[in-house]
């Protein structure tokens, strides 16, 4: 199937030029995650992932989030690429979002980076900044990328785009 590329400006990169097979690599890019007033996670310590279509997926080191909001969730996940995936709720205040975190605490070799950091959905918080840019939510809600503006797509998980 052939996809036309969005244009590249200054100092974007586009997703089309990202590998697959996918990999983690470490960030410096100052990542923050609010919601209800509390600061859930923020680093300069995390691990993107990056694939071909796909805005990075963030994951921060567990000691850079606040575990008093997080719960284990039911349910868990295979990626062909990182293994098996479990599931975290956050609880802030009256607000529980269920499923919104997820982890590998064993992953393959290939993304040994990632044990036990947690990535997290950026839809159901009221800030997901990176580097002070809030986030747009990889559309289609199955996948966890975030899109800043240093990024050109199209971007997967778009009508249309199953078998891209």
């Amino acid at each position: 199937m052939s996809v036309q590329r969005d244009p590249v400006g200054v100092g974007q990169e586009s997703v089309w030029d990202y590998p697959r097979p996918p990999r983690a690599e470490r960030t410096g890019r100052h990542l923050l995650i609010r919601h209800g007033g509390v600061t859930l996670a923020e680093t300069r310590r995390a691990i993107r992932t990056l694939e071909t279509s796909h805005p990075p997926t963030y994951y921060f080191p567990p000691d850079d989030i606040d575990q008093q909001w997080l719960r284990p969730a039911s349910g868990s996940s295979f990626c062909e690429w990182k293994g098996h995936a479990r599931y975290v709720d956050v609880m802030i205040g009256d607000d529980v979002l269920p499923g919104v975190g997820w982890l590998y605490p064993k992953p393959t070799a290939g993304f040994a980076l990632l044990r036990d950091h947690i990535a997290f959905y950026a839809a159901p918080f009221d800030e997901v900044l990176v580097d002070g840019q809030q986030v747009t939510p990889q559309p289609g809600g199955f996948y966890g990328g975030w899109i800043t503006p240093n990024l050109a797509g199209p971007f997967k998980g778009v009508p249309g785009s199953r078998f891209w």
